[in-house]
């Protein structure tokens, strides 16, 4: 059982960056796709951005492409998505999954969720 930790986030004026880290102490982090999905009241929760562990592939929705870049860092055993350019409709509360899957999924069907990062850009 993986456990995830995601942490960075915040309130931020438009235009401005955030940074959310995803850390995952377990043994099999190196072979986890780690995927970004974000959720608004009302909304369902909607892919973001994901990166597979076997060729390091990178994916994005194309809400996020040129804003968002996500990235890992298998020392330290933490996925991070720097969100710059950041937009009021960026607002929501930011889950990291993992999945030992080599592709990454872009549907909610991870087997491992953190518990949320909420952030929240004013206008």
């Amino acid at each position: 059982q993986e456990q995830l930790v995601e942490s960075g986030g915040g309130l931020v004026q438009a235009g401005g960056s955030l940074r959310l880290s995803c850390a995952a102490p377990g043994r099999t982090f190196r072979t986890l796709s780690v995927g970004w999905f974000r959720q608004a009241p009302g909304k369902d929760r909607e892919f973001v951005s994901g990166i597979s562990w076997a060729s390091g592939s990178t994916y994005y929705a194309d809400s996020v492409k040129g804003r968002f870049t996500i990235s890992r860092d298998n020392a330290k055993k933490t996925v991070y998505l720097e969100m710059n350019s950041l937009k009021p409709e960026d607002t929501a509360v930011y889950y990291c999954a993992a999945d030992p899957r080599v592709a990454v999924i872009t549907t909610p069907q991870y087997p491992y969720w953190g518990q949320g990062t909420q952030v929240t850009v004013s206008s």
